[in-house]
């Protein structure tokens, strides 16, 4: 009866797995359908080419004249166009009665429909996985970012350079670059397309399609071990402990110490705790002082004044057990 139950309760547990599974590519299969879905071009309008729209948008035109999308030739485009049109569907209407509504008209479109017309052409590379990113989820389109028009051309056609552009909406993040302790982004050593794919990737839109910690292993290259003694948050992932954008306390810690590694760890034999029954010292008025080992509270008042780095240097991972030193009386890690 026993193993029975152990059978049902493994099948209900496999059940529920593929239903999350199943649940969550629909989603991602909705978004994609979503990201997707284009702008109906006016029936029965015809293409009539970018000479009819330098008529009414001559400031538009010139701007747009010798773009890197007025370079590109028809036959590297989607629809096999050129010009205007390509992205805004044929014109003959518009241009006959000078009516807005007979043209699409990126001003008209929401976010989704603003992209795909992007994604009919920037669909691969890069783009491919923009679909499933949290842009799109919160009404970001290509546009917002992009400048389609304008040449000669910027940096990848960004509105403004990083990390302003980002800064639009990400405040919280540049809010904490201005933490004592932060990547040197404001200091223009580093960008953030340094670390993030802003059109998505497999990792939760960073560089990487393996794991978070390879990211940062990139420049952080002496943390990567192999050690004999791992920590394992270490090989686990590096924000367990970290926050990149930027901390108060030092080394991007997300809080001091001997606070961070307390929430994992317990108080124990480390340098900083009174070892002998009784410690005698003076104190600042020259008497002298007594602390009683055995006593709780003064264990913790020692555990909480001392940082645990001061013996256990190379956090990230050892090939030194923590308690063994060769030729040290005691326990301590160098």
């Amino acid at each position: 009866m026993k193993i029975r139950k152990n059978w049902l309760l493994l099948g209900m547990g496999m059940l529920g797995v593929l239903l999350v599974t199943v649940t969550a590519c629909t989603t991602f299969t909705d978004q994609r359908a979503s990201a997707l879905k284009l702008p109906v071009p006016v029936e029965g309008a015809q293409y009539i080419g970018n000479e009819a729209c330098a008529d009414c948008h001559d400031e538009l035109v010139a701007k747009f004249s010798g773009s890197i999308h007025d370079r590109i030739m028809a036959s590297e485009t989607a629809i096999g166009m050129q010009g205007c049109e390509t992205c805004h569907g044929p014109a003959s209407k518009h241009a006959d009665d000078e009516d807005p509504e007979m043209i699409i008209s990126f001003k008209n479109l929401d976010a989704d429909q603003a992209s795909a017309v992007c994604l009919r052409c920037h669909s691969d590379g890069e783009q491919m996985d923009w679909a499933g990113t949290a842009h799109p989820f919160n009404e970001v389109a290509c546009t917002t970012c992009h400048q389609v028009h304008d040449a000669p051309v910027k940096e990848n056609s960004l509105k403004k350079a990083e990390p302003e552009l980002c800064y639009q909406c990400h405040q919280l993040e540049r809010a904490k670059m201005y933490y004592p302790s932060h990547h040197p982004v404001k200091e223009g050593k580093m960008v953030c397309s340094d670390c993030h794919a802003n059109h998505g990737s497999m990792v939760s839109n960073l560089k990487t399609d393996e794991r978070l910690n390879d990211l940062c292993l990139n420049c952080h290259t002496r943390y990567q071990g192999p050690f004999v003694f791992e920590h394992a948050p270490v090989s686990d992932d590096c924000t367990i402990c970290h926050d990149p954008h930027g901390t108060v306390a030092n080394n991007l810690k997300i809080q001091n110490e001997p606070y961070l590694c307390l929430q994992c760890h317990e108080p124990h034999f480390h340098s900083g705790r009174v070892t002998g029954a009784t410690s005698v010292g003076p104190d600042g008025s020259g008497n002298t002082y007594h602390l009683n080992a055995s006593n709780p509270r003064a264990s913790w008042t020692q555990a909480y004044a001392t940082k645990c780095t001061q013996c256990h240097v190379q956090i990230h991972g050892s090939d030194l057990p923590s308690q063994t030193v060769p030729g040290q009386g005691r326990g301590l890690t160098r």
